[in-house]
């Protein structure tokens, strides 16, 4: 198992927030290969339901929600650590609620599948994704890795 540590060096402490720590963990993360972690879409009127199958072994970062919704662990266990600082351990079966303005950073140690619900009129997941996420720019990314991830 691979660990990320983040030490006292000058870069971290400069480091204020959750964005900029996030930001600081995907950079680190680009240096790797990408993992595949497939996606589910799934609508029926007024609700779109989204589903990720997340190896065991992987590091993997939210994008920020706008909107509050709830989320269900089908399968597996993950670390998941909060916009407080905390870190949780989180086992299937598993059903919370995203607040908003939630980015998470998450550590997968067995398969892991995490569902998310949301009320939407909208038929595409891109269209959903317009109402559900907010825009951010992680300056520590090139533009190459922001297209290739979908991160802006």
């Amino acid at each position: 198992m691979s660990e990320i540590i983040i030490d006292d060096s000058s870069l971290f402490r400069k480091i204020q927030g959750r964005d900029e720590i996030i930001d600081a963990v995907e950079a680190f993360m680009s240096e790797y290969p990408e993992v595949d972690c497939p996606l589910v879409h799934r609508f029926t009127k007024g609700i779109y339901v989204r589903e990720i199958f997340m190896p065991a072994g992987t590091y993997i970062t939210s994008k920020i929600h706008k909107t509050e919704h709830p989320f269900i662990i089908s399968k597996g266990s993950c670390t998941v650590w909060t916009d407080e600082g905390e870190e949780d351990l989180i086992q299937a079966p598993y059903c919370g609620i995203t607040k908003p303005n939630t980015r998470r950073l998450l550590y997968i140690h067995e398969d892991c599948v995490w569902t998310t619900i949301h009320a939407t009129d909208k038929t595409t997941p891109e269209e959903v994704e317009e109402d559900i996420i907010q825009k951010h720019d992680n300056p520590l990314l090139n533009d190459e890795i922001k297209k290739r991830n979908k991160l802006n």
